[in-house]
């Protein structure tokens, strides 16, 4: 089996790529044969180095870097990209069995849906977030700082100022939606789209925005790149932890004050907009991004907990799968598709993105027995069924499997009504 995997990066900048990364890597381990097309050029990670994969660049520019007209215009509507891809598939020598894409909104833009329709091969698209029904991608309020709860694309919507740039930028997120909308509804009049959840929570909520397309849903969990090293013993940690980008809808800010009111150090691990205010407060040690080996080194070290209270509909963090794994309690969001993985009392603590109940919570961590036995119970639960890269390729084997035999079928009664009697 050929499978054609469809990046905007070949390295890991977010989440999104990184599933990329891991699935490529899973599905090659596993004998098939992988295509990776990445669109903006970049250095490979290794995980692509790999016998069984071979990596194309479209040599697109993040449209970021561009000036705001040009970049504007890109990202409602790419035609070089489009372009491009359709030449990168029609020199493949073999033909694939099915298309996965994982990102696309920072240089390919709409314009490559058509494309992938008329490749006449199943594509599958994994919703690591709401951009294919939500016009700024997260369904989340920026002005506001609460999630959404407009119709994408009603009257409404299109005045919230809800884009965290300017209303400028969200005229040309809206004008980017409508042509997405356009070209989605046009393909799957022909081929249903077949759209990947990562959790159970985004799929309820995506099923209900996505209700004019025609879709198969299809529920796979991000792999977990389990940490190396013994269990973690959180009683020992000094400080309640936070892993990613440093932003008010990710609850970095409610981290910093929660842990003082509770009485216990917060550490950062990242950089974002919030960098400075959050390094000017008390109790607060920031340390910037590190590898994955140095994050693991210093949450085994240093954390009583990993804390992600994201006030954003997020939909599958890894880092909260990562720390269960390796037996650290987590406090999460109730907004959160990442909660549903974590067992209330058990494994750590679900809660609203609010001060109150977060104090709660962490002030229930300094006792040392809370933490420890919860820490044992998530690494326990975790490894009974563990979202690992084999179980996750399982699954992506398994789906690919099905779409390809569907799709063969088809093609061959096409076929049979067209020969003559």
């Amino acid at each position: 089996m050929h499978v054609v995997i469809l990046a905007e990066f070949a390295a890991a900048t977010g989440g999104a790529e990184k599933v990329a990364l891991e699935s490529a890597r899973g599905l090659a381990d596993a004998g098939l044969a992988v295509t990776y097309i990445q669109a903006i050029p970049g250095a490979a990670d290794p995980l692509l180095d790999h016998p069984g994969i071979r990596r194309i660049d479209l040599g697109l520019p993040d449209i970021w870097s561009l000036g705001a007209a040009r970049a504007a215009a890109a990202g409602i509507w790419h035609a070089t990209a489009a372009r491009r891809l359709a030449a990168a598939l029609a020199g493949l020598a073999l033909r694939p069995d099915c298309i996965h894409l994982h990102q696309w909104t920072r240089a390919l833009s709409p314009a490559i849906f058509p494309v992938l329709s008329e490749a006449g091969v199943p594509l599958i698209v994994t919703l690591h977030d709401y951009a294919l029904a939500c016009p700024n991608g997260v369904y989340y309020r920026f002005d506001r700082a609460e999630p959404c709860g407009l119709a994408p694309l009603s009257a409404a919507c299109i005045a919230a100022p809800c884009d965290p740039r300017s209303r400028v930028h969200k005229l040309v997120r809206v004008a980017r939606a409508a042509a997405l909308r356009k070209v989605v509804g046009q393909a799957t009049r022909r081929d249903p789209l077949h759209v990947v959840h990562v959790c159970d929570a985004s799929r309820q909520r995506l099923g209900d925005l996505l209700g004019g397309y025609a879709l198969t849903h299809h529920r796979v969990d991000n792999p977990v790149r389990l940490p190396e090293g013994p269990a973690a013993e959180p009683a020992r940690g000094d400080a309640i932890a936070y892993v990613g980008r440093l932003t008010r809808e990710k609850g970095a800010d409610l981290v910093a004050d929660a842990a003082r009111r509770a009485g216990l150090a917060a550490l950062f691990i990242g950089a974002g907009p919030l960098e400075a205010e959050l390094r000017s407060r008390d109790g607060v040690e920031v340390i910037g991004w590190r590898s994955p080996a140095a994050v693991w080194a210093t949450l085994r070290a240093r954390a009583r907990a990993l804390a992600a209270p994201s006030r954003w509909y997020e939909t599958g963090p890894l880092t909260v799968y990562e720390a269960l794994a390796a037996g650290i309690p987590v406090v999460a969001s109730d907004r959160s598709g990442a909660a549903e993985k974590v067992r209330q009392g058990r494994t750590g603590f679900v809660v609203a993105p609010e001060i109150e109940p977060l104090v709660a919570a962490f002030t229930a961590l300094r006792d040392d027995a809370v933490a420890d036995g919860l820490g044992r119970e998530a690494r326990r639960l975790f490894h009974a069924a563990p979202m690992s890269l084999d179980a996750h390729t399982a699954a992506l084997c398994a789906l690919y499997a099905g779409l390809a035999g569907s799709a063969s079928g088809a093609m061959q009664h096409r076929e049979a009504i067209l020969q003559p009697q």
